[in-house]
């Protein structure tokens, strides 16, 4: 039985129209993507696009869900899977199509069956790379709080770095958290090497070795340096700064990007240097280890861009 639903559309039949007919209804099938008259039935409009209703259809006729139910649709085709979320999987119902319960042999059968295709997907030496390294992403994915845009692109420097061999010789966690850093710079994320390297348990050294191994075989080209105005709303945050504080850090940072001061200065160490320079002018009480160690970097540090700041700039 062909779908027919009543729209409120601008199509005129011209027929039903030239006899002087208003009250003509029309209507689209939206199996066939026409557009017909109710009274007349002549096609005023065929092969049309409908983006009003799901692009999924379902048959189960018991569930009453109609085209609401989405367990056939499967799940989004990403990169962040080995097998990019395009396989199929033996399903977890023990019920036969017929609804009816499946015997305790034949479900032993299944169950068999089920743990023989999760081996197939996994056969060669790609695959199994590929799981345990996107296995590994999905952990650092909640660590760092990191969204769905930089995990594709994530998979998609691994991937690249998989096909020139880059990953042979080294470990998988070393490519795959440079690859992280790498698609935070890329997209604009505020995550320093250290932060990914706490995160993932992998060595500082290791991980600037293969950050410049990527950036030097693929040819990536990365944003020179992360925008220190990005770095105050994260340090000012953990640091647990109030928001005068913080509009008062940003005017200052605008200064300074405006000078050309901010130039060749690590950004979250400048980002930390102006929200204490903040805190003093706004009455905010909080010392210099406070804010230093909200930004990652150690006292001496946060000193040094002071007294560079008070002899270029607040002088």
């Amino acid at each position: 039985m062909e779908e027919v639903a009543a729209i409120s559309s601008s199509f005129k039949c011209s027929v039903c129209r030239s006899k002087g007919i208003k009250s003509a209804i029309v209507i689209t099938d939206h199996e066939s993507g026409e557009v017909i008259c109710s009274n007349c039935g002549m096609v005023i409009s065929q092969n049309i696009e409908d983006n009003t209703r799901a692009e999924w259809r379902s048959f189960d006729g018991e569930g009453g869900e109609g085209n609401n139910n989405r367990s056939r649709t499967g799940m989004p085709t990403t990169l962040a899977r080995h097998d990019r979320g395009l396989t199929t999987m033996i399903g977890r119902t023990d019920r036969d199509a017929s609804g009816n319960k499946i015997d305790a042999s034949i479900r032993s059968k299944m169950e068999r069956l089920k743990v023989w295709d999760f081996r197939s997907h996994s056969h060669d030496s790609t695959n199994k790379n590929l799981m345990q390294a996107f296995n590994e992403l999905d952990k650092l994915k909640d660590k760092l709080g990191l969204s769905d845009a930089v995990i594709e692109r994530t998979a998609y420097i691994y991937r690249k770095a998989r096909q020139r061999r880059l990953v042979r010789g080294r470990t998988i966690d070393g490519i795959l958290t440079a690859a992280i850093y790498i698609a935070c710079r890329d997209l604009g994320v505020t995550k320093t090497l250290k932060e990914v390297a706490a995160a993932s348990s992998i060595r500082f050294k290791i991980l600037s070795r293969s950050y410049r191994i990527l950036v030097t075989e693929l040819d990536i080209s990365t944003p020179p340096v992360i925008d220190p105005m990005k770095c105050i709303v994260k340090v000012a945050n953990n640091a647990d700064l109030n928001e005068n504080t913080k509009r008062r850090a940003m005017d200052v940072m605008n200064n300074l990007s405006k000078r050309e001061i901010s130039a060749g200065k690590h950004p979250m160490a400048l980002a930390a240097t102006v929200l204490y320079v903040s805190c003093l002018n706004s009455g905010e009480i909080k010392t210099q280890t406070d804010i230093a160690d909200a930004a990652g970097i150690t006292e001496v540090t946060l000193r040094n861009r002071y007294k560079d700041l008070k002899n270029n700039f607040l002088s």
